[in-house]
């Protein structure tokens, strides 16, 4: 993954989430006597206000999923185009000399810096390391190491080269199928998860209300009928709201991380499903129950 660098846009969107958040706390939030938020849009403003702030890096992580996906791609092309020059008989410096001048997309800069560093004096094997170190996708690495080691050896590089190609397009093929497979299952996924919203809901503003007023109602005709009013039901008063939420954030995180996993063989896949999850949960919980309570 590429270092974090700060941008305009981070510094931008950081500055209208903190000035969401100041507003909120200025004016929907009481400091005095009722500690806490003054009203019920007071949680959905905060939660608007840290996504705002923290959209440009979910987003920055996304799209360099896509470049290191993009990059595994390209690199297959490379070695292809790669293994077709070895076998003219040209040596694999000068083959990669010549291929760097093709565009590769997002791979491109890093196949022109690997022919620079060739063509400068570096060894083969110190000009792979750092092409691999730079590139930063494990795919490439490991295929990378596979190339150095008959290197050394001193085995048949474009035989070498083959297999590497091979066995990159293999990965490549059994992920595409995989996400091809799972869509169906991360539809269902989304779908389970907001029905389970929408369960914990009706608990919430229906059935633990009722249950609550049944309760109360029970408890004091055993209390005129000289019983214990104890035996009602007041520990269903107690507020929920905060242990159903709690809840939907959970169930969020680990839906989206399986997905991920699911679909693409990877849990940092699932991190975008997790935050969606977890953000469209919680907002839909505190707004319903805001607007009905």
């Amino acid at each position: 993954m590429k270092p974090l660098e700060f941008q305009l846009k981070h510094y931008i969107s950081g500055g209208i989430g903190l000035a969401i958040l100041l507003v909120d706390f200025v004016y929907f939030f009481n400091f005095t006597t009722d500690f806490g938020p003054a009203f019920w849009y007071f949680n959905p403003l905060l939660v608007l206000g840290l996504l705002i702030a923290a959209l440009p890096f979910f987003l920055d992580f996304l799209e360099e999923n896509k470049r290191q996906k993009e990059l595994e791609i390209q690199f297959l092309e490379f070695v292809r185009a790669l293994v077709e020059t070895v076998k003219s008989g040209v040596s694999v410096p000068k083959a990669i000399e010549q291929i760097a001048k093709t565009s590769f997309g997002a791979l491109t800069p890093y196949t022109k810096k690997l022919a620079a560093q060739l063509e400068w004096g570096y060894p083969l094997h110190d000009a792979l390391r750092i092409f691999a170190e730079d590139t930063a996708n494990p795919v490439i690495k490991r295929s990378i190491n596979i190339v150095m080691q008959a290197e050394r050896s001193g085995g048949d590089m474009s035989a070498v080269l083959d297999a590497v190609t091979q066995s990159v397009y293999e990965v490549k093929k059994v992920r595409e199928e995989r996400k091809s497979r799972s869509y169906t299952q991360t539809i269902q996924g989304y779908i389970i998860f907001f029905f389970f919203i929408a369960i914990m809901l009706v608990l919430e503003i229906y059935l633990i209300p009722k249950l609550t007023e049944i309760s109360g109602e029970l408890g004091t005709g055993l209390s005129g009928a000289g019983l214990p009013a104890g035996l009602g039901g007041k520990g269903l008063a107690a507020d929920l709201g905060s242990i159903f939420t709690a809840t939907i954030i959970i169930q969020g995180f680990f839906a989206g991380l399986m997905i991920g996993k699911f679909a693409e063989g990877n849990f940092k896949f699932g991190v975008k499903h997790s935050v969606i999850m977890i953000i469209a949960g919680y907002l839909l919980m505190t707004t319903i129950k805001g607007v009905i309570g």
